[in-house]
């Protein structure tokens, strides 16, 4: 957590540090889709970056080299990734159908409470069951 004072000081700081989160977060889950198509170099220290959550100066410690050579290194990869993500919109049709999953599973769920409460039709239920494991199957 960043130790900032005042109000809007503050909140700002809090905002970074959601946007890092969030761009850490992204690019995590851009190696995930991606990382087979970085180096090994590139792959290792984007891993212990952004999964691992080892600094910059950590990683080149462990590795001997400079942290300079770590951040470029890492910018290469992330530059891979981003440009990887912008052509296939892989990650980004991921998050829409894991959205539309929520959202099927919701209406799922109210077609079973309004079963229970009005209908109480075995053979429905069945099929709500049937249907939530569909949806539990497409989220692996």
């Amino acid at each position: 957590m960043l130790a900032c004072k005042g109000d809007s000081l503050y909140t700002s700081c809090i905002v970074r540090e959601a946007e890092g989160l969030e761009k850490a977060v992204y690019l995590s889950l851009l190696l995930d889709f991606y990382g087979e198509l970085l180096t090994e170099k590139q792959r290792e220290y984007a891993d212990l970056y952004y999964n691992e959550n080892l600094s910059l100066g950590e990683i080149a410690e462990n590795d001997g080299i400079s942290r300079q050579a770590v951040r470029d290194t890492l910018l290469r990869a992330e530059t891979i990734l981003r440009s990887t993500e912008t052509k296939t919109g892989l990650v980004e049709r991921h998050n829409r159908l894991l959205v539309q999953i929520e959202e099927a599973e919701a209406l799922l769920a109210q077609m079973g409470q309004r079963n229970t409460e009005r209908l109480n039709d075995p053979e429905l239920l069945s099929l709500c069951c049937r249907m939530q494991a569909k949806l539990d199957e497409m989220k692996l």
